[in-house]
């Protein structure tokens, strides 16, 4: 049994998904295995892959049916103790799994193993997060409260978290009825920090590169079904730092909506938004008309070219 199975879903990234399977293989840490599961590609995905293929690497191909249903997919077919994903167009650095297993032996009771990461716009632009109540002297530990840590920037990024397999036996899998990176791996980290400690380790040690092609992010919104947030109802509640959180994904999901002409999805998701975590420039953006907020968007666009980042979380 390996210690970690590496999961990565596989969709139409022939030109990066070498250098994220090498980025693997290269841990300073080699008791692994990596399950690849080729979600459908329609480019040369497959035949970057089938060239890389040794006894770590467990590939699998199957119709296209999404992100969810590939990782799900990989969880069942795998075999180590704790499982570290890793989307394909992503990178780790050597020690990445070395700080996931120190992390995953020191906080045995952690549901959520996460180290830092940086975002890679170009080697002139790397941008390292910080995190709300986390100095810059904390090395490792248990996170305090998660949800306020991750107003700014998420603590829980996919390509730098693992999570032991007892852990989703308890939780459940990705929801596979949100769709096209419409919110099922924040949805998961959220199911298992509401019930589990997250153990943080403050070294960068992934590289989320936002120069990748075809990320599924990027897919027109109206094709997206996103996590409604509803099943967290309950929970925040009794929660205020869960609370806000979500109603900053809130925000994002209905200006994504608005931007798309859907002013009813718009209305569902500001109906549930506290008015106390409405800042002025949110309240602004919710005003405008939808063509206004087009013209906006392609400004902020055009600044983070510059450097410039503008964000709905503060």
């Amino acid at each position: 049994m390996p210690y970690f199975s590496v999961i990565i879903p596989l969709y139409n990234k022939e030109n990066n998904i070498a250098e994220t399977i090498e980025s693997v293989l290269l841990q300073s840490f080699q008791d692994f295995e990596i399950i690849i599961v080729n979600d459908g590609s329609t480019d040369n995905s497959e035949s970057k892959v089938l060239s890389l293929l040794n006894d770590k690497i467990r590939y699998f191909k199957t119709e296209n049916r999404g992100v969810s249903q590939a990782r799900n997919f990989a969880i069942e077919k795998s075999e180590g103790k704790v499982l570290a994903f890793l989307d394909a167009d992503d990178y780790w650095y050597v020690n990445h799994l070395e700080h996931l297993k120190l992390l995953y032996e020191k906080f045995p009771e952690a549901g959520l193993l996460a180290t830092n990461y940086e975002f890679y716009f170009s080697e002139k632009r790397i941008i390292k997060p910080t995190f709300l109540g986390i100095s810059s002297d904390f090395d490792r530990g248990i996170v305090e409260d998660f949800f306020h840590s991750s107003y700014e920037y998420r603590i829980a990024w996919t390509s730098a978290v693992a999570v032991p397999k007892d852990i989703l036996q308890d939780i459940g899998n990705f929801d596979e009825n949100i769709t096209l990176g419409a919110g099922e791996d924040s949805d998961l980290w959220i199911r298992i920090a509401i019930k589990y400690p997250v153990a943080f380790i403050n070294k960068v040690s992934a590289r989320y590169k936002m120069d990748g092609v075809n990320r599924i992010s990027h897919s027109n919104t109206l094709n997206r079904n996103f996590s409604k947030l509803d099943k967290f109802y309950l929970n925040e509640k009794a929660n205020p730092s869960l609370k806000r959180f979500l109603d900053l994904y809130r925000t994002e999901y209905a200006l994504k909506h608005k931007l798309a002409g859907d002013i009813n999805n718009f209305l569902f998701y500001t109906k549930d938004i506290s008015t106390q975590n409405l800042n002025l420039k949110t309240r602004i953006l919710f005003s405008l008309p939808s063509w206004q907020l087009r013209w906006l968007y392609k400004f902020k666009k055009i600044l983070g070219n510059l450097g410039i980042d503008l964000t709905v979380y503060h």
